[in-house]
């Protein structure tokens, strides 16, 4: 069978919808490989570019001469941007072949980190750190409906954890390098480091990716049509509910270390290592299991959220708990490449647009998770009662979950009813 006729049939089986490419070079399996290293590397840039800010906003608020509190909000205006840009984009570009819109997806992000090391005050930072945020969830959607289309059903979830993976190894190497070089050099060089990678992924993009048509019969209405699935609705609603409670843990979780464990200043960037670690592990072993029972893993994931978030905030006071419990928290990244799947499994011909909202769904579970945490701290329950927080909203996650799959229950018998 020759590349392009396998090709044909990869795409034919794909259950997350056609992507018609038309490869000027054979694709062997180590082109598709290179082909998802090169997504990956554009999802280690936007990782490295996310995280890191939270690193150095005391080098940012020196050099823009502004409060430490007041830095904090270019966080905000980053994940405000992502939560807007992800189904803009996707509507706006559903008549883009994809291997262009991850193009210019990817131009735009390095533009962005490049304004951002030369941004001249606060306002204008915030401005571009907003724009920065806008291609985030767009690129991953679209990066992983290519990933998925050029694997077997069997294997889509792992193509997804492949490219996924170079998020979480953001977290591991990709934002202490950033760290390091805004406090031994400058924040500005920082997102110029940034900007460079997201510039090196246009290139691997352009090189290694075969050029491609858009759908015949795509068109922004269509995309669209995906709002009215109240299936896409609920897989969102997994996310940004359930998956908040690693975030109400994780945004405190220095303070949570020094003054709940008692553990030195010095031992944070180890603690943020190990979460690192646990992501790396989580996003590689949810891939295969997701594989396998889709949606037994998005339960399973979740359970496991209530679970070890309950231990977390019983054992903070102590430090190998602690450590343990943040490694174990971070593997709840499982969920990841499943709710992806799943998103491509519902969404019927809306594709782009609902893999774009899967990271929209989880930037409003880090607002999510982050404030509840806020508030309960405020109240003086303490940091390790964060770990209540994410345990129940796993819950409310695992009571979407099951809406979900009564939803399904009721539309297969409604569909059977039909049939005779």
């Amino acid at each position: 069978m020759s590349d392009l006729a396998e090709l044909d049939l990869r795409l034919a089986r794909a259950e997350a919808g056609p992507i018609p490419l038309l490869p000027t070079a054979a694709l062997t399996p180590r082109r598709v490989l290179l082909v998802e290293l090169a997504l990956a590397m554009g999802a280690f840039a936007i990782g490295t570019g996310e995280f890191a800010i939270m690193g150095m906003l005391p080098q940012v608020a020196a050099g823009l001469d502004i409060g430490v509190a007041q830095s904090g909000h270019v966080i905000s205006a980053y994940a405000f941007g992502v939560v807007v840009g992800a189904p803009v984009i996707a509507v706006l570009g559903s008549t883009l072949a994809r291997r262009t819109l991850l193009l210019i997806l990817m131009m735009l992000f390095a533009a962005g980190n490049v304004a951002s090391a030369l941004a001249p005050d606060y306002a204008t930072f915030a401005l571009v750190r907003f724009l920065s945020g806008l291609p985030h969830g767009a690129y991953f959607g679209v990066a992983a409906l290519v990933a998925a289309a050029l694997q077997p059903p069997s294997k889509r979830s792992q193509a997804v954890g492949r490219i996924m993976l170079g998020l979480t190894v953001a977290t591991l190497l990709g934002t202490p390098l950033a760290t390091w070089m805004s406090q031994a050099f400058s924040w500005r060089l920082s997102f110029g480091f940034v900007g460079a990678l997201a510039a090196l992924t246009v290139l691997l993009i352009a090189c290694l990716l075969p050029a491609d048509r858009a759908a015949p019969r795509s068109s922004p209405l269509r995309e669209l049509g995906a709002l009215a699935n109240g299936q896409v609705w609920l897989t969102l609603g997994i996310g940004a509910i359930g998956f908040g409670g690693m975030f109400a843990v994780y945004s405190y979780i220095a303070s949570t270390a020094t003054e709940v464990a008692g553990m030195s200043a010095s031992a944070v960037p180890f603690v943020v290592a190990i979460f690192g670690a646990g992501m790396i592990v989580g996003n590689v072993v949810g891939a295969r299991l997701a594989d396998r029972a889709l949606m037994a893993t998005v339960g399973g994931a979740l359970l496991w959220n209530v679970v070890v978030l309950a231990l977390f905030a019983l054992t903070a006071q102590i430090p190998f708990m602690l450590c343990l419990c943040v490694f174990l928290i971070a593997s709840a990244v499982a969920i990841g490449p499943a709710l992806q799947i799943r998103l491509m499994d519902v969404a019927g011909e809306a594709q782009t647009l609902a893999a774009a909202l899967n990271h929209s769904a989880f930037n409003l579970a880090n607002g999510l998770g982050a404030w509840l945490g806020a508030l309960t701290i405020t109240a003086g329950h303490g940091y390790a009662a964060t770990g209540w927080v994410g345990a129940a909203l796993a819950v409310g996650g695992l009571a979407v979950f099951f809406a979900s799959l009564a939803l399904e229950r009721r539309q297969r018998g409604n569909a059977a009813e039909t049939a005779y």
